[in-house]
Formats: C-alpha cells, sequence, structure tokens
C-alpha cells in the first residue's frame, strides 16, 4: 500500500508539474475542468446520486464549465467567490457543529457545484496570474497539511472533532498555522512584494492563516460527508490515495479563498 501511494504520489506530481508550466492557457482550462469532472462524478457517489442523476450532474457541470470559460466579467468572479467564502465561512461552520445529515438532491447537487466550480475558476485564473504563484498558493495547502500531520501525531492530545475525523487534534491545528507561518516568512524573503505579500509580511501571512484555517474546514467537511454516505473513500481512482476529491478537499476550500483575497486586493488598489 505505501509503494503505491508513493508511485501514485510522484506520477501525479509529476503531471502536474509539467501541465502547470507547458501547457497553453486553455489546454490547462480544460484539464482542470476534467479534473473537476471526475471530481463531480465522485461527489455523485458521496451525494448517493442514482446513474441518471449522476449523468446529469456531469452533463451540467460540463456545461457551467464551458459557459465559464470565455473571457468574463471580473464581478461574476467576484460574485461566485463571495458566495464560495460565505459557505465556507459560515454555514460549513454551522453543518458541521449541528453535524447536518442532509440527502435532499437538490442541496446535494448545489453544494457540490459550490465546492468544485469555483476550485476550477481559482486554478485557471491563479495560473494564469503566474504558475508559480499557485504552485506557491497550493503548497500553503500541502506545508499545513504536513504539519498538522506530524505536530498531532507528536502534540496530539486533545481532539478536534472526534465524531468527524478522529485523527485531527488543536495541536495539529496549532502545528498547521506554525508551518504556515515559517513557510510564509521564507516565501516572503524570496519573492519580496510580490503577491500575496503585496501589501507587507504581516497581511500576507493573515492570508496564508486563512487558507490554512479553510483547508481543515475543507478536509472536515469532505470527511464528514463521506461518514453520512458511509463510504471510506470518494472514489478508486488512485492507487493508495482513494478517489480525486480525496486529494483536493482541502483546495476545495482554500483556493477561491485566495482568489478571492486577491481580488479584492486589485479592486482595492
Amino acid at each position: 500500500m505505501l509503494k503505491a501511494r508513493v508511485l501514485t504520489a510522484l506520477v501525479l506530481l509529476s503531471a502536474f508539474l509539467s501541465a502547470l508550466f507547458l501547457l497553453p492557457k486553455m489546454a490547462w482550462a480544460l484539464l482542470m475542468l476534467g479534473v473537476i469532472l471526475i471530481c463531480a462524478r465522485e461527489w455523485s457517489n458521496i451525494a448517493s446520486f442514482t446513474g441518471f442523476q449522476s449523468g446529469l450532474y456531469l452533463l451540467l457541470t460540463l456545461f457551467i464549465g464551458l459557459m465559464l470559460l470565455p473571457e468574463h466579467s471580473p464581478s461574476v468572479d467576484l460574485l461566485i467567490y463571495g458566495i464560495t467564502f460565505f459557505f465556507w465561512a459560515l454555514l460549513v461552520p454551522l453543518w458541521l457543529s449541528k453535524q447536518w445529515k442532509t440527502r435532499k438532491l437538490p442541496l446535494m447537487a448545489l453544494t457540490g457545484w459550490i465546492l468544485l466550480v469555483p476550485t476550477w475558476l481559482a486554478l485557471v485564473e491563479l495560473r494564469s496570474i503566474s504558475p508559480e504563484l499557485l504552485l506557491g498558493l497550493m503548497a500553503v495547502v500541502w506545508v499545513a497539511d504536513s504539519a498538522a500531520y506530524f505536530a498531532g501525531r507528536r502534540f496530539g492530545r486533545h481532539k478536534l472533532a472526534p465524531a468527524i475525523s478522529p485523527g485531527k487534534t488543536w495541536e495539529g491545528v496549532a502545528g498547521a498555522f506554525l508551518g504556515v507561518t515559517l513557510y510564509g516568512v521564507v516565501w516572503e524573503m524570496w519573492i519580496g512584494s510580490a503577491a500575496p505579500f503585496s501589501s507587507g509580511l504581516l497581511p500576507g501571512i493573515l492570508l496564508l492563516w486563512l487558507l490554512a484555517l479553510f483547508s481543515i474546514l475543507g478536509d472536515l467537511f469532505e470527511s464528514w460527508m463521506k461518514r453520512v454516505a458511509g463510504i471510506k473513500d470518494s472514489g478508486r481512482l488512485l492507487p493508495g490515495h482513494g478517489g480525486v476529491l480525496d486529494r483536493i478537499d482541502a483546495l476545495t476550500a482554500a483556493m477561491p479563498v485566495a482568489a478571492f483575497g486577491l481580488l479584492l486586493g486589485n479592486y482595492a488598489l
């Protein structure tokens, strides 16, 4: 199992980096849309859609993506990211605290789109600004996850959400924030005044903390939805890793927030 996980991770990382730095803009957008469609199929499993409902959901997701492919107004992005931000900042914490177990088709479909469509937009638009910027922001999530794992394993005593994800601890959360802080200091020293540190080190670190917080929410939310559905993994596409959605659950919360923050910064300027 460990060998399969490592091999799969190396293949995925190599393919991702090659696409990130080599593909033209439209090819990158279509590739990421394909990834989102795979995630939409896996979300259909979590939502317990029937075969017909799942097929229809994939078609509608593809239609939404193709409608957003042409150049559109930044105000559209602002609206989409704004809705996503309030979903993660207000609704998801309430959803998790109340441990809602809704399976209503319209709500599950809409929730899936709020998870996936803004993530796709953020991956496309952040990459159009700079592949290095997108990679750096994604690395915030990876650093937070790794730091939380090692801190929780070494110091974990107090459970974060035992009914949702028994392995997560408050000590792990503290480790995630510490790891992200150190990462941010190194990043700021390396890139200077470029985004996300264009307003200084402290605002940049605050943005990275926000990404770390939302990445934890993204992880917890998918864990809860899978627990409600009675499944361990969202899919079986990736040997040793489960589904694609399992690997990007934290990114579905963090990347739209990153794009939202940078977009608001541009408006402020």
